[in-house]
């Protein structure tokens, strides 16, 4: 399993558990702890999306504007 699919994960399904618990008037405590919790969470994801060991075979050059080729780089 990869650590930045598990964190993506967990960040959304706390973003729909908290949305809810709004929307039904339920548990404002629990309401208050998960937005004070969230500015982790979202660190802790962009972490693990940003540090993922992804490799990535076309460099920048190569894909730029690769839906233009009118705009594309000159070398």
């Amino acid at each position: 399993m990869k650590n930045y699919l598990t964190s993506v994960g967990i960040v959304t399904g706390i973003l729909i558990v908290f949305v809810t618990l709004i929307q039904l008037h339920v548990a404002q405590v629990l309401v208050w702890g998960i937005f004070l919790a969230s500015p982790i969470l979202l660190i802790w994801m962009v972490w693990s999306v940003l540090t993922a060991p992804v490799d990535i075979p076309e460099t920048f050059d190569e894909q730029w504007y690769q839906d233009r080729p009118d705009l594309k780089r000159k070398a």
